[in-house]
């Protein structure tokens, strides 16, 4: 009984792993797709840039025009590169000093301060909010400058980590939030995620859930996502719902990474719980991507704090590849003991299979051999029977010739009519006669090898394949091939065949095998494969 329960146990355990994967399994391979993407994803985005750029190039001296353009490309550098996006800042706060408006001004330092709070530059921030005066501007700017403080404030107490200056940072901050918040609309994203945010900072857990923004309402880019996502991931955290925490640092990470976000503290916050947890190897992988993103964006702070845990991931990672080592040499001495066991029994049962084997391929190689060789002997009885026949009519023709020619001399010398014999000999045309002999044999060639045209022409690229005149069946670069598969391969025999030196012989075969697409060691093997009908 108790053995039947182990093994439903152990079933139910499999089904388990097997039906019921938890949802981190899919948002850790959607992770890794969303890795293996994202110079796709960077890629587009500075497609964009330079798009925005290319605009800026051909814009004329317009100050309006150019500071909105200028403000495009901070937005889009914001998150994506500090140096970039503080250029751009800058530019838009030297032209609106330029235009003299207070408004545009006001609006250039407050994305400078945004930059600086982002890289981490506490003291310069502070410096840049000081210098920011919010009187008579418009909401939406007041609104952005309160967020900036706030986010100063609650950024400096996470950086301080002091029980006495922090509380006192935290409640700053939350008094600028305050300020903020009532400046925008209750039903707004920006307000529940502030709002969520305000009651995290103060340590109410409960009130920031219950405030915070649904996460899959329809309408958020992937910029909200990534944001929201990331802080409610700490708010679960600090509520010890870490699995919860690590799916939703899952979906912040993937939306930066589709975003092209390079400000990011997702990836470093799922890297460090994936450690916590064990996960060692997606621990050091996600933890190089934080700090490749945060090396890229230029991130001061973010450098120093993603790069503080990485010699730890790293070092538990060869801790445990060493344990596991260990491990595998241990499994690896019992399985080598089996297989000598194993090996033992296999040799004695090899060898009796080896010489059946042996004899069998004998018995194989030498039936192959046997038929190559019926093969050869019926091409060669077929060439030697069409070329015999040939040899006799081409004799008996050449007999009747000569004997005509004998007979009209005779008759000529008898007639003593020696300018008749001139004209008898001129009459005999050599090179009619050779090209004669040259269509008679391939005639009888093509008769026994009807397709060796066609098979010569595939060795060669279709520009430099042998394209034979009207009525001409075949030419001299051929009939060479053409001898070398009847058997006659010496360049000496060829070049007396066909009337040419031996060199122009050489020099034809070496010029038609450059040409081929196959090595010229291997050309006259391919030729000799071509079979006769």
């Amino acid at each position: 009984m108790t053995r039947i329960l182990g093994c439903l146990l152990v079933l139910l355990t499999l089904l388990m792993n097997v039906f019921g994967k938890p949802p981190q399994d899919s948002l850790l391979k959607e992770l890794n797709r969303s890795i293996e993407k994202a110079p796709v994803y960077d890629a587009m985005k500075v497609k964009g840039i330079d798009s925005i750029k290319h605009t800026l190039a051909n814009t004329g001296a317009d100050p309006a025009t150019r500071y909105r353009i200028y403000q495009q490309l901070y937005e889009e550098y914001k998150v994506f590169n500090f140096d970039s996006a503080f250029v751009y800042a800058r530019l838009m706060e030297k032209l609106a000093g330029e235009l003299q408006d207070p408004l545009r001004l006001t609006y250039a330092r407050t994305r400078i301060g945004f930059i600086l709070l982002s890289s981490g530059m506490f003291t310069e921030t502070s410096a840049f909010l000081n210098s920011i005066d919010v009187t008579g501007m418009p909401d939406s700017i007041r609104t952005q400058v309160y967020l900036m403080k706030s986010r100063f404030y609650y950024d400096l107490a996470d950086y301080n980590q002091d029980r006495y200056y922090s509380p006192a940072y935290t409640h700053q901050g939350s008094v600028y939030m305050d300020s903020a918040l009532h400046l925008m609309s209750p039903s707004s994203f920006e307000y529940k995620y502030n709002k969520g945010l305000q009651f995290y900072k103060m340590g109410n857990l409960t009130g920031a859930r219950n405030n915070y923004p649904d996460l899959n309402q329809p309408g958020l880019n992937y910029r909200q996502l990534a944001v929201a996502a990331c802080t409610l991931g700490y708010i679960y955290l600090h509520a010890h719902q870490t699995d919860t925490a690590i799916e939703l640092m899952y979906r912040s990470a993937i939306a930066d990474i589709k975003s092209s976000t390079k400000e990011t503290m997702a990836m470093y916050t799922l890297a460090t719980l994936l450690f916590e947890k064990g996960d060692i190897k997606n621990a050091s992988r996600f933890i190089e991507k934080a700090i490749a993103e945060a090396v890229f964006y230029g991130a001061r702070q973010r450098k120093v704090q993603v790069s503080s845990i990485l010699p730890i991931i790293e070092q538990e990672r060869i801790n445990t590849a060493e344990e596991r080592t260990r491990s595998l040499l241990i499994y690896a001495a019992i399985v080598t003991l089996l297989l000598i066991a194993v090996i033992i029994l296999a040799v004695i049962v090899t060898r009796q299979v080896r010489k059946l084997k042996t004899a069998q391929e004998i018995i194989t190689a030498a039936h192959l051999k046997q038929q190559e060789i019926n093969s050869q002997l019926l091409e060669a009885n077929k060439i030697k029977e069409e070329y015999v026949g040939y040899c006799f009519n081409i004799t008996a023709s050449y007999i009747s010739k000569i004997e005509k020619i004998k007979q009209a001399l005779e008759q000529k010398l008898a007639e003593n009519k020696p300018g008749e014999l001139k004209y008898l000999v001129s009459n005999i045309n050599i090179r009619q006669e050779r090209e004669d002999l040259f269509t008679n044999f391939d005639r009888v060639f093509l008769k026994i090898f009807p397709h060796f045209v066609e098979e010569f022409n595939t060795l060669f690229e279709k520009g430099n394949q042998v394209m034979l005149k009207e009525n001409e069946l075949l030419n001299t670069d051929i009939r060479i091939f053409a001898l070398i598969r009847i058997g006659i391969s010496d360049n000496e025999k060829i070049a007396r065949i066909l009337e040419y030196s031996v060199n122009t012989i050489y020099a034809y075969k070496t010029k038609i095998k450059k040409r081929s697409l196959v090595p010229n060691e291997e050309f006259e093997d391919r030729i000799m494969a071509i079979k006769a009908l």
